[in-house]
This record gives structure tokens, sequence and C-alpha cells, in this order.
């Protein structure tokens, strides 16, 4: 865990890339990490500004046990159902983290100082359980920079303009694909469309579009060292950054059309993209790499700590390397396709891997908690 003084240390990097025009998010969170004063140290001295969540985190943080036990012994001898123990304990850390947060969030006007919180991935699939599970986070958490996160599967879209239009805020994730983030855009659009008509301030309605990164190399490396010849090795570790560029050009492109302006005049905030799954699995990879070649500006990167260390310690932050990128974008992917590797399989396949293991991951919590809650002497169901 960093300290607060290694953050203020080798906060060089972090604060090149915030001038740069990125939010730095960290993509982690635990009751530890909040009681100890990590977190509130990181947003201090750190330059970040937001934190991401999801099933795996909490099933990492809520699994180990550490810092929950009193709260699990009182819902224990309450008698509730594992579900709910499972939301109480989440939603009790995203409100104590937006807390932290909620000075970077005043002082940038709900731009950035927020906490994301995932809707169960067992819902995924479900446009209407997403919508009212959505609802009932986000007045669980009852704090106004929480994110609720929904991910971008066809059941997805049209919950995301539900909730929008409801004016809550609204983290899009689990998306792999420049034909669905443009999807996303356009039901966030609908959405303020819809929050407007119902005489909404559009202003306080926010959202971020979580474009996966490392993923998308990890599956086509994967098949480029299967074929082996020299041009399939060459254009291994470009696939993923040519992806994230490409769909920043889409971001551009869209939130400058005419259907954007009418909302812009409205005072409506572009849904920024934000670069998720940033961590390098491939050893062979700088560590850095998704960071250091996605910078632009109004974007967010949600970091892993490993990865927050690392751009801290030796990040090279040179300015926006993404704008200039498209042409070699567009090349590195039809080289891609050239060889036979099918782009359009590939980015529904991590998809649909993306929403098992977070279905996995939420199991696990719900049995680690399970555990818990009958160690206590209750039966939870």
């Amino acid at each position: 865990m960093i300290t607060v003084t290694e953050a203020t240390a080798s906060a060089g990097a972090l604060k090149r890339l915030s001038d740069e025009g990125v939010s730095i998010w960290l993509d982690d969170l635990s009751r530890r990490r909040i009681e100890s004063g990590d977190l509130a140290g990181l947003v201090a001295t750190g330059n970040v500004v937001g934190v991401t969540t999801n099933p795996s985190i909490f099933q990492a943080a809520i699994g180990s046990g550490e810092g929950y036990e009193e709260q699990l012994a009182d819902l224990a001898v309450r008698g509730v159902t594992v579900d709910e123990a499972v939301r109480m304990t989440t939603t009790a850390d995203v409100r104590a983290a937006a807390d932290v947060l909620l000075p970077v969030y005043d002082a940038t006007g709900g731009r950035d100082g927020r906490v994301s919180i995932e809707v169960d991935p067992r819902l995924a699939h479900n446009t209407a359980a997403t919508v009212a599970e959505a609802r009932q986070l986000a007045w669980l958490v009852d704090r106004p920079n929480v994110m609720i996160k929904i991910p971008a599967t066809k059941a997805g879209l049209p919950a995301i303009t539900e909730v929008i239009g409801a004016g809550i805020s609204v983290n899009v994730t689990l998306i792999f694909s420049l034909e669905r983030y443009r999807e996303v855009m356009d039901a966030y659009i609908a959405g303020l469309e819809k929050a407007q008509a119902a005489g909404l301030d559009l202003s306080a309605v926010h959202s971020v579009a979580s474009f996966f990164v490392s993923r998308v190399d990890s599956e086509i490396d994967k098949r480029l060292t299967l074929l082996g010849t020299d041009e399939a090795l060459a254009l291994k570790g470009r696939a993923a950054l040519a992806n994230a560029r490409l769909a920043y050009e889409a971001y551009e492109e869209v939130f400058a059309g005419p259907r954007w302006q009418t909302l812009g005049g409205a005072r409506a905030n572009r849904q920024r993209p934000l670069w998720a799954s940033t961590g390098v699995k491939d050893p062979a990879y700088k560590d850095t790499l998704y960071v250091d070649e996605l910078v632009a500006p109004g974007t967010v990167n949600t970091m892993p700590e490993a990865t927050l260390n690392a751009v801290a310690d030796h990040g090279d932050v040179q300015g926006d390397t993404v704008t200039g990128g498209y042409a070699q974008a567009r090349a590195d992917l039809a080289a891609v396709e050239r060889l036979g590797i099918s782009y359009d399989e590939v980015v529904r396949q991590l998809e649909d891997e993306g929403v098992a293991k977070f279905e996995v991951a939420w199991q696990d919590l719900l049995d680690a908690v399970t555990k818990s809650l009958n160690s206590k002497g209750v039966d939870a169901e």
C-alpha cells in the first residue's frame, strides 16, 4: 500500500499526467485503505482524484475479512441475507470513500472526486433489474459523488439511458469494441435528452465510459503468438493501444456533432473516456505502457495500485500520445485482421468473459460472506 510520504516524493510523473488533462483514479478500495488514511493521503498528495471498484476488488477486500468483522457480526445478529450483507458492506465502503473525495468533487464541479460501485453482475443481461439496482445503489450510498457502474452489454444500453434520464451519474463498464463504444455514447446522449425533457439540471449529471485496454492485447497477442510469423510477432502489443486511440477519435467526433451541441448548450457534460484494465499483463512490456501511451485531454485513467506506483516511480509522460496516432491505429488493426484474427470475434469474446469473471468474483464474495455469517451462528440465505 502506498504511503503518503512515498506518494509525495514521487508524484512528478503523476502531476505531469494530471497537467495533461488526464484524471487519475485508483482502481481499488478496501476498508483498511480508508480507515488507515491511505486513501486520504493519495488524494491529498498523490494526484488521485477518483476511485473505481468492481466485484473482484470487493471480493479481495471483504473476502479477507480485515476491517469488516464488527459490521459482519452486527449483520449476523440481525439475521440478514447474504445479498443484503454484501450490499451493506460494499455501500458502506463506497460511502466512506465518497466522503474522503467530496472536497475534490466540490473543487471540480462534480467532474472528479467520484467513487464508482457496480450493479450486481448477475443482472448484466436484464435491463429492468439493472435500472432498479442502479436506483437502489444510488439511494443506499446517498452521496452526490457516487457513480453507478453499468456494463455495456446489449441489455445495459437501454439501462444506461434510463438511469442517466433519472439524473443518476453512470460509469459504463466492460467496453471493448469501437461499435459498442459508439452505442454507449448514443445511450448517454439519449439519457441526457430524456433528463432534459423531464426538466432536470443536466450540469449535475456526469458519466465516464470505461474502455478496457490490456485484455485486448492479452487475447490478440495470444493469437499472434500462435501464428508465429515475423509479421504476426511484430504486431504484438499494438492492438490495445490502437483500439483505445480509435475510441478517443470516436469520442471527439460524437461530442463535436450537432446532436451534442444542443445538449452542450444546456450545460451537459461530455461522457469522458476512461482507460480501464491498464495494468500490464505481459511482463515483456513496460509496466506503464497503458498510461504513457494513452495521454489525451479529457480522459480518465484508473490504475491498480501497482500501476500507480510504477507511474509515480518511472512513468514517461510526454504530452498527448493519442490524437496523432489514428492512421497508425487503423493500420495496426487492419494488419491484425489480414492475418485472419477477427476483431469482432475477439471483442465479443472479451465482453462475454468480462461479465463471466465478475459473476464468478461476486459469487466468491457471496460465499465468503456466507461463511462469515454462518460462523457467527446465523444461517445466511
